[in-house]
């Protein structure tokens, strides 16, 4: 996939469209310990996309039934 790189400005809704259609995934994981004891484990994972994506994305790592 080639990276486009334009000196245009873009608006807020070019933006979001590109988002929802290429869909965006945030992945953080943290831990605090002391002296070698967890205290806090923190894992979360935010996915943005448009519906169409995540089925796509969904479908290709079997997230969805299978249609008998």
């Amino acid at each position: 996939m080639a990276v486009e790189k334009t000196m245009a400005s873009s608006s807020l809704a070019e933006v979001v469209d590109r988002i929802l259609d290429k869909g965006i995934v945030v992945d953080a994981w943290a831990r605090i310990s002391l002296v070698g004891i967890e205290l806090l484990a923190i894992e979360a994972r935010a996915t943005v996309a448009g519906v169409e994506t995540f089925l796509k994305y969904a479908e290709a790592v079997g997230l969805t039934a299978s249609a008998a």
